[in-house]
């Protein structure tokens, strides 16, 4: 059967938002901090003072405006910004999960029906709600009042009829946004936007989608279900659905990601311990870049190893204090190694981070309201 005959269901029938909170780490350095709002705020170690290594966990919009982004080497805001403007400060995740408990538990007084996705943003099921509410602009006001009152902190809402259209609308307007997706806007409002901004399409995808010249929503939207079935298999079939405003997905209660790990096969085998000790650092920066990206911590490094005779050993470290760099993954795992009883003809090398935390789990005072 041909893809063309699969029917595409809308299901308009639900008010979704998305809530995305504006800069969220630098914002909140930056109300603990007032010193730094005039400042190209980078969170990251500095990576003057730490042999040129580092990755950018955040930045602030006078940072950003110098091209500096997340999951940057930190080195590279040295480069971009001035020195008389650059501020580095380390992250303080115990400080930022506290503030983010306070800002779920706003969402909890407004519906049971949210999903968290990181610290600084959720999806939010409005269709009924505690306030007994039924207009979606009300409510998206009332958070953001509610939430810049109570914590000094700016958040950028999009609402629509699936958590797809709200997740693109709250990014539309930042900072402070707030944008409304109607069903029957929902085609023209994706045809305007460039792919590389749409939730979903990575750079391995956008790159192909270039090749055949596609480089809108609009474009996307003139490809059939057969092409992109082919061309990406069932995740192009999502995005031709995506792109066509379709996204039935139900808002649920998120799980946490239990470990972040990252592994690499060999056709030629490792067989010294430097060749080992480069594949651990690679590993462990990508490691790191994921629990960045995705606002997670772990205090447990893994490192597995796995000869040309399928021996498979694996040995593992927890720490008192969480992991903050990659090069403190990249030590831990080293030392994991050493202390491995193994042939070194490797074919596998894996490191991975668990014990990953939950939010909540930490209490310290903090100032939550202004004075």
């Amino acid at each position: 059967m041909s893809l063309i005959e699969i029917p595409l269901v809308v299901d308009d029938s639900r008010k979704i938002l998305h809530v995305d909170m504006d800069a969220f780490y630098a914002s909140v350095e930056e109300r603990e901090h007032p010193e730094y709002r005039k400042k190209a705020l980078v969170i990251a170690h500095d990576p003057r003072k730490n042999n040129n290594h580092g990755v950018i966990t955040t930045a602030n919009y006078n940072a950003r405006k110098y091209g500096v982004h997340s999951a940057m080497p930190a080195q590279k805001a040295v480069e971009l910004i001035p020195k008389s403007e650059l501020v580095f400060t380390n992250p303080n995740f115990t400080l930022y999960r506290k503030v983010s408990n306070y800002i779920h538990d706003i969402f909890k007084s407004v519906t049971d029906k949210y999903q968290t996705v990181a610290l600084d943003e959720a999806y939010l099921d409005i269709t009924n709600n505690k306030l007994n509410e039924s207009s979606a602009l009300k409510v998206m006001q009332y958070l953001q009042a509610r939430i810049y009152k109570e914590t000094d902190l700016t958040c950028s809402i999009g609402v629509s009829y699936n958590k797809f259209l709200a997740k693109m609308a709250s990014d539309y307007a930042k900072p402070f946004g707030r944008t409304i997706v109607l069903p029957e806007y929902s085609t023209e409002f994706l045809a305007k936007i460039p792919i590389e901004k749409f939730n979903g399409i990575g750079k391995t995808m956008q790159a192909k989608l270039h090749e055949m010249n596609i480089f809108t929503g609009e474009d996307l939207q003139n490809l059939d279900q057969d092409i992109m079935l082919n061309e990406f298999g069932k995740w192009g079939f999502l995005m031709f659905q995506r792109c066509r405003g379709i996204d039935n997905s139900p808002v649920e209660a998120n799980r946490l990601r239990k470990s972040v790990g990252k592994e690499q096969t060999f056709n030629k085998p490792l067989i010294t311990k430097e060749e080992v000790y480069r594949q651990l650092n690679t590993l462990s920066n990508q490691v790191y870049k994921v629990l960045i990206n995705k606002h997670l911590q772990g205090k447990t490094v893994v490192v597995k190893a796995r000869t040309t005779s399928f021996e498979t050993v694996s040995k593992r470290k927890t720490l008192n204090d969480y992991l903050h760099s990659e090069i403190e993954i990249y030590n831990t795992a080293q030392e994991l190694f050493d202390e491995i009883d193994i042939d070194l003809e490797l074919r596998l090398v894996g490191v991975t981070v668990t014990t990953i935390d939950e939010f909540g789990f930490e209490e310290l005072p903090l100032k939550l309201f202004k004075d």
